[in-house]
């Protein structure tokens, strides 16, 4: 089974926040691959690791990042895959510069943006299998299971709250 989606993080101390979309993918067993590039640091690494990556049969990118988090943007200039971009509460900021900086893509460079830190980054793991499920009847059978089992989640808790309240 190919990898269909590369994980990129802009810094090691992303991982913890990254770990959620690992998490997201691997309920659906989507075969991932995770690096560590820098848009400012390592920008010719980023664009060979595109490259490679799209020849291997990935078919979308997720891009973590902090700060001025420009990894999500880059990737999107080098391909013309779907890309996700996971800003990050790295800065005194606490995420609002990496999800404007994230979010704020010029016109035809486009990156589907998240919600800043562990939501957004399992959320980017979702829209990912969302993504491959448009050709795969099999991954889109077991996203609508998934969000029956989130109906029947709810509802318990409800039951439990409902019967918690009457006593």
């Amino acid at each position: 089974m190919a990898i269909k989606v590369a994980v990129l993080m802009g810094s090691d101390s992303d991982l913890g926040i990254m770990e959620n979309t690992f998490k997201a993918l691997k309920e659906f067993k989507i075969r991932f691959d995770v690096k560590v590039l820098s848009a400012h640091r390592t920008p010719h690494q980023v664009v060979r690791y595109i490259k490679a990556a799209e020849k291997k049969g990935v078919k979308v990118f997720i891009a973590g990042a902090g700060g001025a988090a420009h990894l999500a943007g880059v990737v999107a200039s080098h391909t013309v895959l779907p890309v996700i971009g996971v800003p990050i509460d790295a800065t005194p900021l606490k995420g609002l510069d990496a999800l404007l900086a994230t979010c704020q893509m010029p016109p035809g460079v486009p990156v589907a943006t998240v919600a800043v830190g562990k939501m957004g980054a399992y959320n980017a793991g979702l829209l990912a299998v969302q993504c491959l499920a448009i050709a795969d009847r099999k991954l889109a059978r077991a996203l609508v299971q998934y969000k029956k089992t989130m109906v029947s989640t709810v509802v318990a808790k409800d039951k439990k709250v409902q019967k918690t309240i009457k006593k």
